[in-house]
């Protein structure tokens, strides 16, 4: 008789494969591959005469996962539901639950924040029933989202165009974007003037630099060209004396490890990635990397977090590591506080699951990518436990008549935890640049080199970047970690955003919808209202609020608003964006038009002209076939690849995307495909060739 087996039901495969190796041969490890029931798509799914009970169904597609689920479930002495440990996780396991009939109040449930050997060994050991609080904060959010997307979208539909959507975040986020950019339209540049002079002490000091600050003890601002001419002429009739010097210490504290809003920032100033990019690497750090000499293991914690608290093993382990490679000193005692305290601190911050793995140890077994955002956690996280960084400051008040400047300095005396992370270029850089003062001494007397006038303009406030973005939304209070990724993937999407140089740009269509969902739903764009909503929803998990209130109160004002919208909104209609490439036919400029199937081309001339054509996006690579452009294009099942422009008198097509080089060894075409020891391929799969 075969020997019983525990079955062990995880989201992912990487993870499955990950936690197989750990378990070994008693345990049968299977991936859901996400969620297994949801609400249906063909309508509402939520049952307003019942207390917005939810219809949930088998997600179309995954019959067979759920298929394999049951029969190795009947089989198994136990079933532990290892999915992600958090609301959207809980809440999986649930529906898991009850596709196979367990009885969500069994101990069935374990949760581990990262994938290594001992946390999983040790979950096993601790299981728990599901917790119905983190599937009703889950259940809340959905159903709340369901309703704004089935009901709003629909009306958008009919009043715009087709293919539009709102959403309780998505929609606070877009006004966001678009009153930012009506700042800068609005914007009416200032005129000022800075002034400063170039002194220099005696004996051989070098040269350095003073800002005017003050006339006659109150802070000056210089508005123009006269009055700053006008103040150099002063100045030339006195001289520069040393007034006031102070020295001191300047202390600078190392951040907190990452949360996943502060990872997203970081990486995207450091690294310049964007940040689906982010998450999908972290996401692979996490699930396991295959790492020469240790075999298959998750390298960092768990990567949707909105915790900065890091538990007593890995503290002790990062004070071990830190005390055995850097000098006394090195270690801090910093501590570190949660913005919102009670919520989601059942995770960890993000961190490495083994510390002294020190990024180039495990270089050879990452990717490029994998490498350059697990060396930032690491170095974040090491350096979180560090000792201060210890400045020598000082600040020097200069007087030349009735004006005042101010000069400062700083040495670094003490680097602290700057020897293990570098802030600059970050987005929490700071002023770290060491501009040293020569000795001063009051009443002294200093040589004047050269003065220097300067004129400038105030600044708009900038566009968002992405990471920018995420920092607003986290500071409002507006959605959570596991949301920001695809809020903004929606966003552009929709075509309610563009990104011009990294940076998010309203179009006319997001203007239109903001302002139509501002003038008739103005509690889903007001981010008072949504973040009042987050904390209502967070009250389900915390505080055992009944969720289907929540829900209830909500839809009293969503139903009333759509019965104003929809008698009210008239059919609006938004200009058609004119492109340069001209019709054939007519000699007009095409336009862009939105039909079922997404964006083409059509003649401005319409009705006179008909003329079409789909939209293409070139590569600038020639086909190697026939010489015309190659161009990106989409499969029937959305998988993107690269074909000919000539098609289809030329079905030449790529999987991956074709460069502008040939194969020094067989002369096929190059493509992308980042691998861990290559950055293209030879596309001729007999070649062989990479580089």
């Amino acid at each position: 008789m075969a020997e019983a087996k525990s079955l062990v039901i995880v989201e992912s495969p990487s993870k499955a494969k990950t936690i197989g190796k750990f378990l070994g041969g008693k345990y049968k490890v299977l991936a859901s591959v996400g969620h297994v029931r949801d609400l249906p798509k063909s309508k509402l799914g939520i049952d307003l005469e019942r207390n917005f009970e939810p219809e949930y169904i088998a997600i179309r597609g995954k019959g067979d996962v759920i298929k394999s689920m049951r029969k190795e479930a009947k089989t198994a002495d136990r079933v532990y539901l290892a999915t992600d440990p958090d609301r959207e996780g809980e809440a999986i396991s649930w529906h898991i639950a009850h596709l196979l009939d367990l009885d969500d109040g069994d101990s069935i449930r374990i949760v581990f924040n990262e994938i290594t050997k001992d946390a999983i060994k040790g979950a096993v050991k601790n299981p728990r029933p599901i917790d119905q609080k983190l599937v009703d904060a889950q259940q809340a959010r959905r159903v709340l989202d369901r309703l704004v997307g089935y009901k709003i979208s629909p009306l958008l539909w009919r009043k715009i165009r087709p293919g539009l959507s709102a959403g309780r975040v998505q929609s606070a986020a877009l006004k966001i974007i678009c009153d930012r950019e009506r700042e800068i339209e609005a914007f009416v540049p200032r005129e000022y003037w800075s002034i400063s002079a170039v002194l220099k002490k005696g004996g051989g000091e070098k040269p350095f630099a003073a800002r005017l600050s003050e006339h006659r003890g109150k802070k000056i601002g210089v508005d123009d060209k006269a009055s700053a001419d006008a103040i150099l002429a002063d100045l030339k009739k006195g001289e520069f004396i040393v007034r006031h010097v102070e020295r001191g210490e300047r202390i600078r504290r190392p951040f907190a490890p990452f949360t996943t809003s502060s990872l997203q920032q970081e990486a995207s100033a450091k690294l310049g990635y964007y940040t689906k990019k982010v998450m999908v690497v972290a996401q692979q750090l996490y699930e396991g990397v295959d790492i020469k000499g240790r075999g298959t293991i998750g390298l960092v914690s768990y990567i949707r977090t909105d915790s900065v608290r890091v538990s007593d093993e890995a503290q002790a382990a990062v004070t071990k590591y830190i005390a055995a490679n850097y000098p006394s000193g090195y270690l801090g005692n910093n501590v570190y506080s949660n913005r919102k305290r009670d919520v989601q601190d059942a995770h960890e911050a993000i961190r490495p699951t083994y510390v002294e793995l020190r990024p180039d140890d495990v270089k050879d077994s990452l990717t490029k990518e994998q490498y350059a955002l697990y060396r930032l956690i690491w170095s974040r996280f090491v350096a979180s436990r560090m000792s201060a960084a210890v400045y020598d400051s000082e600040a020097a008040d200069i007087v030349n008549g009735d004006y005042m400047f101010r000069a400062n300095g700083s040495r670094l005396r003490f680097d602290g935890y700057l020897k293990v992370y570098d802030y600059g270029k970050g987005a929490e850089s700071g002023e770290d640049d060491e501009r040293q003062l020569p000795p001063l001494a009051q009443g002294e007397a200093l040589q004047l080199q050269e003065m220097l006038s300067e004129q400038n303009f105030t600044q708009p406030p900038g566009r968002f970047t992405e990471a920018g973005l995420v920092k607003e939304l986290e500071e409002k209070n507006i959605g959570r970690p596991s949301t920001y990724v695809p809020i903004i993937a929606t966003l552009t999407d929709r075509k309610y955003v563009t990104r011009e140089k990294k940076r998010l740009r309203p179009t006319e269509l997001g203007f239109v919808v903001t302002d139509l969902m501002a003038t008739y739903f103005k509690e889903i764009v007001d981010t008072g209202f949504t973040s009042d909503m987050e904390d209502r929803l967070d009250d389900i998990e915390v505080r055992n609020t009944d969720w289907k209130m929540i829900v209830s109160e909500f839809y009293d004002i969503l139903k009333d608003e759509l019965q104003t919208a929809d008698s009210q909104i008239e059919k609006l209609r938004i200009p058609d964006e004119v492109t340069d490439e001209i019709c054939g036919l007519c000699g007009k400029h095409f336009v862009k038009k939105f039909g079922r199937f997404g964006e083409f081309l059509a003649c401005s001339g319409y009705p006179e002209c008909k003329n079409t054509k789909p939209i293409v996006n070139k590569i600038n690579v020639k086909c190697p076939r026939c010489g015309r452009d190659l161009v990106a294009r989409k499969s029937k099942k959305g998988r993107l690849f690269y074909g000919c422009s000539g098609y289809p008198e030329c079905d030449q097509t790529f999987w991956n995307k074709p460069i502008d080089r040939k194969c020094p060894m067989c002369g096929s075409q190059m493509t992308e495909k980042k691998t861990k020891s290559a950055n293209s391929v030879c596309s001729n799969g007999e070649c062989g060739y990479k580089e």
